[in-house]
């Protein structure tokens, strides 16, 4: 922080000793005084319009009964220099949503009823917790034009994939998946070092307000980048805050959840605990086929079997329930709230993590859901009824109106306002209100109707056999040791757990292996030719 003395302004200086010899006799000259700036009659206008406007805004504060809550403490963890990013003319993550967010949440008047923070970079130790060291190097040294260099460099050469047959190499990669190419989904953009750790400095200082007690809920609508791995951008993520994250809070906490209620599978955070019992993964994701071609919804995992990795004490550690396209808001209601509830009762975490991605909600642009901005909130609302430490993130969102009126909406439930705000949005309050205004827009509607753009493929009878099958697998859960468990284990006493867990599994490999050859040098003999 600097000293007064280091602060110069043009309203404000510091006194400087005049320099002249004591010894001489003449007159000291004049000490130069700055002069008072006079203010412009632009500047005039500015300050008046900022105070009218904050004015109307404690008016409608007082009007909708807008509050702090009462029993939790919420904060909210933000940097403005996040919306100044752009991936790309034609890519679908627009960083603006975030601006749009931040427009609604302020002419609402959120920002009185919680403790707002702004977030300051994550450091490269931090981000190294979980990447790989050459991977997080790379990112801070990325941009349009160090790519080409940093491509030729020994270390990160072997980081670049291999190359196929067109079309499946339609785009020329790079190291960890990044690329300049027109049409990349994790493009090299200018500004992207300072995105990329801002965004998870904001994760991890909300994650920091829960660990010291200071919140009960953390709120960080820039962060939820579910799909980064260990060493490879993916999805239009780049680093894994949501792992990041959590990987702190199991200092504290003996047992976390994580829920997705992304429209995309959350791959990255899966794997990245699918050998650790200590936190459970819970993904509500469509998949299936696309279209008629056949190629599935990315990413293409999270299956109904997919629960963990086998053989280890992480197995049966995650949940996936997969959807087919156009489910609507009771079934989705119906899966979230019996799905969920049994894994909270079985697991019996000390804390939850939310990520909040708004792609699953009706007119997306890549999302195949009929979810309506309310449903989606009622999520967030069943998880807060809970009472356990809440980290709420966002995620994917690709309709940028959309994605802000739904984290608008959650910010107001997570301090108790959810029924507060007016269905009209305040336009004169807003800086752009072209994005909200109009029929294709809304019509200037915080919970505009959607229309049913996919059809509806699920069937109801088929999500109660998915409800059972879940219900089955928690049996597992719930009677696990490590559920049990209230005391933190040491980190000496979890590697001791883990070694051993491998060499049962390598002695386990041998063993099957011998008594499969064994079985195959004799069939005839067994009378399976018979």
């Amino acid at each position: 922080m600097s000293n007064r003395a280091d602060l110069h302004t043009g309203i404000v200086q510091q006194w400087q000793a005049p320099n002249y010899n004591s010894n001489d006799n003449s007159p000291a000259p004049p000490v130069q005084r700055p002069q008072t700036p006079t203010s412009s009659a632009e500047e005039d206008e500015r300050l008046w319009r900022d105070e009218e406007l904050n004015r109307k805004i404690m008016e409608a504060v007082e009007s909708n009964g807008i509050t702090r809550p009462k029993g939790h403490k919420v904060s909210f963890h933000y940097n403005s220099q996040v919306e100044d990013m752009h991936f790309g003319k034609t890519h679908p993550m627009k960083p603006w949503r975030l601006t749009l967010t931040k427009h609604l949440v302020l002419a609402y008047g959120l920002q009185h009823t919680m403790e707002t923070h702004l977030a300051l970079p994550a450091t490269s130790a931090q981000v190294q917790a979980f990447h790989d060291p050459d991977y997080v190097q790379f990112l801070s040294e990325v941009s349009p034009q160090t790519f080409k260099a940093l491509c030729t460099q020994p270390r990160y050469q072997k980081f670049i994939p291999a190359k196929h047959d067109p079309p499946y190499d339609a785009v020329e990669l790079g190291p960890f998946n990044l690329s300049t190419s027109p049409g990349a989904d994790c493009p090299v953009f200018d500004g992207m070092s300072t995105y990329l750790f801002l965004y998870t400095g904001a994760t991890l200082a909300a994650t920091n307000q829960l660990l010291t007690s200071q919140s009960d809920i953390a709120i960080s609508w820039s962060g939820g980048l579910h799909h980064a791995h260990k060493a490879e951008a993916s999805g239009f993520c780049y680093i894994n805050d949501i792992v990041l994250s959590i990987l702190d809070l199991l200092h504290l906490f003996p047992r976390v959840l994580y829920i997705d209620i992304d429209v995309h599978h959350g791959d990255g955070v899966e794997e990245a605990f699918q050998r650790q019992p200590r936190v459970m993964t819970l993904s509500y994701h469509r998949y299936g086929p696309y279209d008629e071609t056949g190629h599935r919804f990315f990413p293409g995992t999270g299956s109904l079997d997919d629960n963990g990795l086998k053989g280890t004490v992480g197995e049966h550690f995650a949940l996936n329930v997969p959807i087919p396209s156009g489910i609507d808001d009771r079934q989705y209601k119906y899966l979230f709230e019996s799905i969920t509830s049994r894994a909270i009762d079985a697991y019996k975490p000390k804390a939850i993590v939310l990520q909040c991605g708004a792609d699953s909600l009706g007119g997306d642009r890549l999302g195949q859901f009929n979810i309506n901005i309310k449903q989606h909130g009622e999520c967030v609302s069943f998880v807060k009824k809970q009472g356990l430490p809440l980290l709420i993130l966002g995620g994917g969102g690709y309709t940028a109106r959309n994605v802000a009126r739904a984290w608008c909406h959650e910010t107001a439930l997570a301090t108790d306002n959810g029924s507060n705000l007016p269905d009209k949005i305040p336009i004169d309050l807003i800086p752009r209100p072209q994005a909200f205004t109009g029929r294709a827009h809304g019509d200037g509607q915080l919970f505009p109707k959607f229309q049913r753009d996919h059809k509806n493929d699920c069937v109801d009878s088929e999500l109660e056999m998915m409800v059972k099958r879940l219900e089955w697998e928690l049996k597992y859960v719930r009677n696990a040791p490590w559920v049990v468990m209230d005391r933190l284990p040491g980190a000496g006493v979890m590697d001791k757990i883990m070694k051993d867990v491998d060499e049962g599994l390598k002695k386990g490999r041998g063993e099957r292996e011998r008594r499969r050859r064994q079985q195959e040098r004799n069939p005839g003999g067994r009378g399976e030719l018979r």
